[in-house]
């Protein structure tokens, strides 16, 4: 048993040294696919844990009460809170207005919240620059601050009035940009809006006489009380619990959160492609070492336990790497947004990710190599020492359209039938890679801007979104030009002996060229016509509301420039093959 142990480990090492180029690549291929799931993963509480750390250190209220009205009766609706059973603490109430504020040309609706320069009992805006409200100054949420490009000393007018931006603040007591609900007073519907603290002393002139509404936030004894709701109205007032804010402040990564795990399960299956199409490069390449095995006394056992160790400490590398690489970008893509405090990112991996993680490694590894190393095994060893490829079928009706096929053609038909599964992993390449690139372009269609009023200014939300979309595509676009690569240098390096026949019979170096190129491109087509409606359909699923169409333009576009790359990076090696004198190719090949 220990010499068939140090047997494996001996063999498994000279391959890792031998065969480095394509280990790394397997390496690639498979930490692609955890590292984006690790994203995705990280996402799950991407904005609990910064709203959570945000409602601590800004002492958060357990529920607002906003009363429907404006004016006294919207004061005399608080008064009975403050002395309400179960009511711990509270602040406010606060005079609020629902304003136009005019910045860099922009209007846009504003919620104008008055404060005081002192700190409260319950909801103390976190300042992240600048200073606190003071008269002639405004403070804006970070998010919406952005939005409007704006900075500190910046002037902007709130309904006609010149204010400097003295600073921005994050708070849990109010959803982020743009979910400020701004809303008509007196009315109960909401809009998009951003917020901004004033001076209470000025939020009265600052309205021009509109009557003013008010806020209070309130701290309950019972901690399961706030939970047990997200909105309610009651005697004329609003109310409105944490968990309500948290969720609305979620909806910035929520659909990032879909785009990275639809993602990391199409960079798995590309993956799996990837991995097999390598694996059966070079289980080919080994099929006489298996014959040499089999011929010394190896059994099936052995002979897959050689070949799956080697794949299954390659996932497991790749397992750590994708867990490195999606922890130390997550902060990036999980950021909260400047409207909360903290990142996700910043403590490791948890031991869920971790195993969930090297799970789908290993079952990467297992998954593309299982079927190529039991074939391997159970193959004759006779058939192993010959290493010949899958005999052609001939049939009548075959031939007489072999006869009647263009040289070119010809030999690209007559390479994928001596290799059909490398054919099939070639579709299956070009299908998820054109469903990634046809869901990506519907992305980009669709109106990224929320309206506020009469203007319209960037959803973060959206923009969250394609960032995603472009880190998973720029991804597997990445890895699927690998694949493309390895497979297309594969298939010319082992049909280089049947096309210097080939050539021996007349073939010209232009045709044994075109015909790679064709043998490549053949099985691509299909992947690329079912991928265009995958893609469509994939992000119909997942996507709400007002759905535009990408132009058909593009599609196409996009359609033939998988095509033309496929072509093209076939053309290359099959070019530096054809330049070989044909004696040379022949006089190479395996007696």
């Amino acid at each position: 048993m220990a010499g068939r142990l140090l047997l494996v480990c001996r063999l498994l090492v000279r391959d890792l040294r031998r065969r480095r180029a394509e280990t790394l690549l397997l390496l690639l291929a498979i930490s692609a696919a955890t590292a984006t799931l690790t994203l995705g993963l990280a996402l799950d509480n991407a904005l609990a844990e910064p709203y959570e750390r945000t409602r601590a250190a800004t002492a958060g209220p357990d529920v607002v009460a906003t009363p429907v009205g404006t004016g006294p009766g919207a004061l005399a609706a608080l008064a009975p809170l403050a002395t309400a059973p179960g009511v711990t603490a509270r602040s406010g109430p606060y005079p609020m207005a629902y304003l136009m504020m005019t910045a860099h040309g922009r209007t846009v609706q504003t919620v104008v919240q008055g404060r005081d320069t002192s700190p409260a009992a319950l909801d103390r805006p976190a300042v992240t620059s600048g200073t606190w409200v003071r008269p002639g100054g405004v403070v804006v949420e970070p998010t919406f601050a952005n939005a409007l490009g704006l900075h500190t000393g910046d002037t902007v007018e709130v309904n006609g009035h010149p204010l400097e931006v003295v600073g921005t603040a994050v708070t849990a007591a109010r959803a982020v940009y743009p979910r400020a609900d701004w809303r008509f007073p007196g009315s109960i519907l909401i809009q998009s809006s951003g917020l901004v603290w004033v001076d209470s002393s000025q939020i009265g002139v600052l309205a021009d006489g509109q009557r003013l509404s008010y806020t209070m936030n309130l701290k309950l004894a019972d901690p399961h009380a706030s939970t047990s709701f997200r909105n309610k109205i009651r005697g004329g007032v609003e109310y409105r619990s944490w968990k309500a804010i948290a969720e609305a402040d979620g909806k910035l990564v929520r659909k990032a959160h879909t785009a990275l795990l639809l993602g990391s399960w199409l960079l798995t299956m590309l993956a799996v492609a990837s991995v097999a199409s390598i694996v059966a490069g070079r289980i080919v390449e080994q099929r006489r070492r298996v014959g040499l095995l089999k011929a010394v006394g190896a059994g099936p056992a052995m002979i897959a336990a050689v070949h799956l160790a080697e794949y299954l400490v390659i996932g497991l590398a790749a397992a750590g790497v994708g867990l490195a690489a999606g922890w130390l970008a997550a902060p990036a893509l999980t950021n909260p947004g400047a409207g909360l405090l903290g990142s996700t990112g910043v403590h490791p991996p948890a031991l869920r990710t971790v195993v969930t993680v090297t799970a789908l490694a290993l079952a990467i590894a297992a998954a593309a190599t299982l079927t190529p190393v039991l074939r391997a095994a159970t193959t004759d060893t006779v058939d192993a020492l010959a290493d010949a490829a899958t005999p052609p079928r001939r049939r009548g009706w075959r031939v007489w359209l072999s006869r009647r096929m263009p040289t070119a053609l010809l030999l690209g038909v007559r390479v994928n039938a001596r290799r059909p599964r490398r054919a099939r992993l070639v579709m299956v390449n070009t299908l998820i890679t054109t469903t990634a690139l046809a869901a990506l372009l519907m992305g980009l269609a669709q109106d990224r801007q929320v309206k506020l009023g009469e203007t319209e200014l960037a959803d973060p939300q959206d923009t969250r979104t394609l960032q995603a979309m472009l880190l998973v595509v720029g991804v597997l676009c990445l890895l699927a030009l690998i694949n493309a690569i390895v497979s297309t240098w594969t298939a010319v390096l082992d049909a280089r002996h049947p096309l210097a026949v080939a050539r021996a019979l007349g073939a010209t170096p232009g045709e044994v060229t075109v015909g790679m190129a064709v043998a490549q491109v053949l099985p691509a087509t299909p992947g690329v016509a079912l991928g265009i409606p995958a893609g469509i359909g994939l992000f119909l699923t997942v996507s709400a509301g007002e759905i535009r169409y990408a132009p058909a333009s593009w599609m196409l576009a996009v359609a033939l420039a998988v095509l033309l790359a496929i072509a093209v990076l076939t053309a290359i090696p099959a070019v530096l093959t054809a330049r070989r004198p044909v004696a040379d190719t022949l006089h190479s090949a395996p007696a």
